[in-house]
């Protein structure tokens, strides 16, 4: 049986105050004294026009930003795209908000605007909606970002045909410590798909 090619064309990194698109810096704020306030300076770097966007936790800004990054240059994606993504600290960030909503006894009622982001798949819904994706999508909680696993997942959903593009990643926001790491797979682009590229390109 002859094993299916796929590309990495395009990969986006959120990390230390900068954000890459393809390894070239695109953004960087250094002054940024929150999570908040990075997001916030992407948000209208990018000159996006988005309101939800108020609304979202800051891990899913992180990853709804980049895949705006990620996906800046294309003229419209394919609505069988999928969305295979992972971290290390699921929703944490936001369950501790939630869990002292809830122990703020002037606050009897836990806010839902905080309880609808203590599920880090939220994300997800997030990217798709905005760009009216309808494919598989999947969140998984790992020790560190595994290329082995995210690679034969992604592989597996494309030779299905149960979808045509995979956007694959890390999405990882704890204490305002964030990593982020977004790659769209096709069958077209310069970097061939492998564990080994991919674990490369989320290194660098």
């Amino acid at each position: 049986m002859i094993r299916e090619k796929y590309y990495i064309s395009d990969f986006c990194v959120i990390r230390d105050k900068k954000v890459f698109k393809n390894g070239t810096e695109v953004y960087a704020d250094s002054e940024a004294l929150s999570v908040k306030d990075f997001a916030k300076g992407i948000y209208k770097f990018l000159d996006l026009k988005y309101p939800k966007f108020h609304k979202m936790d800051e891990l899913c800004k992180l990853g709804f930003l980049a895949s705006e990054v990620l996906l800046k240059d294309k003229e419209k994606v394919d609505q069988d795209t999928a969305l295979v993504l992972s971290n290390q600290a699921s929703s944490l960030d936001t369950d501790r908000k939630h869990q002292l909503s809830i122990q703020d006894r002037e606050n009897f009622y836990p806010s839902p605007a905080v309880f609808v982001y203590t599920l880090p798949n939220i994300i997800m819904g997030e990217i798709s909606i905005k760009n009216k994706m309808k494919s598989e999508n999947a969140f998984f909680v790992t020790d560190n970002f595994d290329a082995d696993f995210i690679t034969l997942y992604s592989e597996v959903l494309m030779n299905t045909g149960k979808a045509t593009n995979v956007i694959c990643g890390w999405v990882d926001l704890d204490n305002d410590k964030y990593d982020v790491f977004l790659a769209f797979l096709s069958k077209k682009g310069n970097k061939e798909l492998t564990k080994e590229e991919l674990n490369k390109l989320y290194k660098q």
